[in-house]
């Protein structure tokens, strides 16, 4: 059973850049499809960045576009995601997400296609 871990979240001014991180464990990612989802309170959980297993496609938000850089480290069994630009709208908790090894790059944005996922870290991003 995979289970993956983030990290890297934290209070950061806006303008301001940080680094996620998704660890996976007892299992590997390394054919998986993965993503980064965020919720706001009282908002539905929301795509922000998708990579395909080998790195070669990727899918991004509006509002990731351009602020947003998801990548991956399949030999660390890693999922990374660069964010700069950071703005108060940006304060959510973030998610690592994964799909099942060999699953096509389709659906990314849609939660419930996605079938691993993390406990989250918060992002609070201050004006």
């Amino acid at each position: 059973q995979v289970q993956l871990v983030e990290s890297g979240g934290g209070l950061v001014q806006a303008g301001g850049s940080l680094r996620l991180s998704c660890a996976a464990s007892g299992g590997t990612v390394s054919y998986s499809s993965m993503g980064w989802f965020r919720q706001a309170p009282g908002k539905e959980r929301e795509i922000v960045a998708a990579i395909s297993w080998n790195g070669g496609s990727t899918d991004y938000s509006d509002s990731a576009k351009g602020r947003f850089t998801i990548s991956r480290d399949n030999a660390k069994n890693t999922v990374y995601l660069q964010m700069s630009s950071l703005q108060p709208e940006d304060t959510a908790v973030y998610y690592c997400a994964a799909k099942r090894p060999w699953s096509t790059f389709q659906a990314m944005r849609v939660a419930a296609t996605y079938d691993y996922w993390g406990q989250g870290t918060q992002v609070t991003v201050s004006s």
